[in-house]
């Protein structure tokens, strides 16, 4: 997939008088295990990464480099939602929910008004957010902003799935991230749920 986002959109809304515009993209919707990953990301127009994309089209090594020249560069929120809570609320709920606290994790400045902001979603599922929100589909491919708060999910989460992998060996969870592979599903027939898995998620669930 050929990496296509662009600073198009944020300096458009700069024009109309935006002072923060901030992408706001999840990881983590589809795994039974782990937690769902969100982050927000403003960038500095003055020092935008070359070559932001859907992380999904990245290499693992450029997505690293990429996560810290974006957190070098930009202001950055990052939150999550456990596996205990997305089982309690739902994933949907959890999803908009991290979002929310990635936008309440990013460093704003005191007394702006929130009318001043707008947050670029991607999907087309508005988070409750203080500010006005823009909903984007695959907005990771197209929208630098959303781009970047796409790769910080993704990076922040691998690590966090990897770090769970060295307390959890059994289930390989540096290799596949929680997701349902056939290796993982295996691992669960075998060794049975770990307390990071999501128990609302088949084969999990109970009907």
């Amino acid at each position: 997939m050929k990496v296509t986002a662009t600073f198009e959109r944020e300096l458009a809304l700069a024009r109309e008088g935006c002072a923060w515009i901030a992408g706001i993209d999840e990881v983590g919707r589809g795994p039974i295990a782990g937690p769902v990953v969100a982050a927000a990301v403003v960038l500095d127009p003055r020092a935008v990464p070359a070559g932001l994309g859907d992380s999904k089209a990245l290499t693992e090594r450029r997505r690293n480099e990429l996560f810290e020249a974006i957190l070098l560069s930009a202001h950055v929120g990052i939150a999550s939602v456990p596996a205990e809570e997305i089982d309690r609320i739902n994933i949907r709920q959890a999803t908009l929910a991290a979002m929310v606290r990635a936008f309440n994790a990013l460093p704003l400045p005191a007394g702006m008004p929130f009318h001043t902001m707008r947050a670029l979603v991607d999907g087309n599922d508005p988070p409750p957010l203080p500010c006005p929100v823009e909903t984007i589909v695959k907005g990771d491919a197209h929208i630098a902003s959303i781009a970047a708060a796409s790769i910080v999910a993704k990076v922040t989460r691998d690590r966090i799935m990897r770090r769970l992998g060295r307390d959890y060996p059994a289930y390989g969870f540096a290799s596949h991230v929680g997701y349902p592979t056939p290796a993982h599903k295996a691992a669960l027939a075998e060794s049975g749920p770990c307390p990071f898995h999501r128990h609302s998620f088949a084969p999990l669930k109970v009907r």
